[in-house]
């Protein structure tokens, strides 16, 4: 102990002056929280942040996905194979032959930032999941120049060191004093009993130290309880240490010594939005001539920033403008490039707008006194357009029983054409050129109360077959009056189903609330993935209802109830973050009829959702522990609040 604090006193000795609590001089631990090797620390990034964490140890590997959706929240899902840990206890079986595979959330919330005290945070690991990595904690974190220390207290898989104490929440109810040893239902749930219970707790301390920009080195008391469930070694010493060292500005290299045990490595890429994905600036176009008028000037300036300009309308006092676009996420976007380009042409009169989606009427500022005294500068003439574009894309499939990893590399087509300003017909053709998907054999467990998810191996296994049909749809769009609207859909919806719906929603722009219903009559696509159908039909329905917060937490809100593809019936809850530059985080949940027991592990449907900028683009995912058949919805390409939500303003 006396070396360790000696250790403290020359590097503080030598820190210079450099900021520890920054986006560059903090790196995820072995667990994808930001932190030291396997300890947390109270340091988070900016909102929009997110990483990715790939860890080799003994025995676990792990790969988890960071974010945070908040300046004072980070939420993480892990994926784990635990080496030498057999998946299950039936001897006979292949599938338990194969080492010990789990999943599981992490959350950390920050209480006080960093000012005279300490910055303080607490947090939970392996939420709802099995419980093998189950722990809590509360960590302050101080920066001093090149040095950041951390110290806090751990329960659970975190209460593994021999100067442990009485877990001070005892005294305050006696529920805490027991932690229980099992997680209910096999896992897949809340179960707040066990949150920061134990009969002891485990201080903890370390620090991190950037060498420099390139390198940073840390230290730590390891409180990781051995060898528990994971089946860790029993420690040689009471510490780890690692060093990090950044290749490029958002990925980095890990190498640690843990306990005394072994040496384990890790990779991490991290990004920050706010810096490689910039809020949109708007972009005077280029081919404009000074010979041109104000009205050509204004056209071209708005057209060439994405949107789309049906008419342009004039009264004594004011311009009328109807625009389209698909394109910027928010209302703040497109009326910073309205005035951008009033101001650049030498308009200044009063600009009203009509603001349009696929031809729907999104927002308008026009009445018939206005359109009726207006004379016509400029109309688009009615055309019909194609448009389409090829990707490379990657399509994970993890932690099957199979196998830990199963993906493929894909060639897409996604091609829209244009029929009118409201009809539409789309397509998204795949083609493999890679991918291992063969040996997905293994059957779900049960497939109550119909098979509409639980088969998606099948589906993959012919993914390798030629050209599928990902999509084909035609899309009809009307807004029968101010802020009642209709879209009507038929074709192939989605890889695993076809059919022909309807969706209603009522929206107005201005609104922090919208409501409307669905129903579509589906059919089960065949495996091959082209024009075959399986027997299986159903008709699955919802009414929704839609939130947007704009005050002190900014979120929004969907919450439907209906009947789900299986034929089960029940409510979702969905919680999301959206950020200027189009980046998204949200979470789901769904209650149905189906009981915990036919259910099955995992207890209920749940997962999250992301859109986030790969190699330039939004990259959209979303992830469930288990695929099981309750609470499955349609994978629409998008409805209408997708759609008319641009419109809305931003909830800073």
């Amino acid at each position: 102990m006396r070396n360790y604090f000696s250790i403290l006193s020359f590097l503080a000795f030598i820190a210079q002056d450099l900021c520890a609590d920054s986006f560059i001089y903090n790196s995820f631990n072995n667990h994808g929280v930001i932190g030291l090797v396997n300890m947390p620390t109270a340091r988070f990034y900016d909102e929009a942040s997110y990483g990715i964490t790939i860890y080799d140890g003994t025995p676990d590997q792990k790969i988890t996905m960071t974010s945070f959706p908040y300046d004072w929240l980070e939420a993480s899902f892990f994926y784990t194979n635990i080496q030498g840990k057999p998946y299950c206890d039936r001897a006979f079986d292949f599938v338990c032959q194969q080492d010990y595979k789990d999943k599981g959330f992490n959350f950390k919330l920050r209480l006080k930032e960093e000012g005279l005290w300490p910055a303080v945070a607490i947090g939970m690991n392996d939420v709802a999941g099995s419980g093998y990595y189950s722990s809590e904690y509360i960590v302050g974190s101080y920066g001093l120049n090149r040095i950041d220390f951390h110290f806090g207290l751990g329960w659970g898989v975190l209460d593994g060191s021999n100067d442990s104490f009485k877990n001070p929440f005892g005294y305050i109810y006696d529920g805490f004093k027991d932690r229980p040893d099992f997680t209910e239902d096999k896992g897949g749930q809340l179960q707040p009993n066990r949150y920061f219970s134990g009969k002891t707790t485990s201080p903890f301390f370390g620090l991190s130290y950037a060498i420099n920009e390139k390198i940073l080195f840390k230290l730590e008391s390891d409180t990781t309880t051995t060898p528990g469930n994971i089946g860790y070694e029993e420690p040689k010493y009471g510490y780890s240490f690692g060093f990090d060292f950044s290749i490029k500005d958002n990925f980095s290299i890990g190498i640690s010594s843990e306990r005394g045990n072994y040496f384990s490595l890790k990779f991490i890429y991290k990004n920050n939005p706010k810096e490689s994905k910039k809020a949109y600036k708007y972009k005077k176009s280029e081919i404009n001539k000074p010979t041109d008028d104000k009205y050509v000037k204004f056209r071209r300036n708005i057209q060439n920033n994405g949107i789309g300009v049906n008419k342009i309308i004039e009264t004594q006092d004011s311009i009328g403008i109807e625009l389209t676009q698909f394109t910027h996420p928010n209302l703040d976007i497109i009326e910073e490039i309205i005035q951008s380009a009033s101001i650049d042409s030498g308009i200044n009169k009063n600009i009203k707008k009509d603001l349009r989606i696929a031809n729907l009427q999104a927002a308008t500022e026009f009445d018939d006194e206005f359109e009726n005294s207006a004379k016509v500068i400029y109309e688009r003439k009615k055309s019909r357009n194609f448009y389409t574009t090829n990707t490379f894309t990657l399509r994970p499939f993890l932690a099957s029983r199979e196998e830990f990893f199963k993906g493929a590399l894909l060639f897409e087509n996604n091609s829209e054409y244009v029929i009118s300003d409201n009809f539409f017909f789309s397509s998204n053709l795949k083609y493999s050129l890679l991918d291992n998907f063969d040996d997905l054999r293994v059957p779900p467990v049960n497939t109550y109360p119909a098979q509409v998810r639980s088969d998606i191996k099948d589906y993959l296994r012919n993914i390798d077959e030629g050209i599928i049909i990902g999509r084909a749809q035609l899309d009809y769009h009307v807004t029968l009056k101010k802020n009642h609207h209709l879209m009507f859909t038929g074709g192939i919806l989605e890889e695993m189903f076809s059919g022909i719906g309807a969706e209603y929603l009522h929206f107005k722009h201005n609104s922090k609330y919208a409501f409307g219903f669905e129903v579509f009559e589906v059919q089960k696509r065949d495996y091959e993935m082209r024009f075959g159908r399986l027997d299986y039909k159903n008709v699955t329905y919802s009414a929704n209802f839609y939130y947007r917060n704009y005050k002190y937490i900014p979120f929004d809100m969907k919450l439907s109830y209906g009947e789900y593809l299986a034929g089960d019936e029940g409510a979702t809850f969905e919680l999301s973050r959206s950020y200027l530059n189009g980046m998204k985080f949200g979470i789901f949940a769904s209650f149905t009829d189906v009981s915990k027991e036919q259910f099955g592990e995992g207890t209920f449907d749940k997962g999250i959702f992301f859109n986030i900028p790969i190699a330039g683009n939004l990259l959209s995912y979303t992830w469930r522990p288990l695929t099981k058949d309750p609470g499955a919805k349609l994978v629409r390409k998008h409805n209408l609040y997708d759609l008319l939500v641009k419109f809305k303003p931003y909830n800073y």
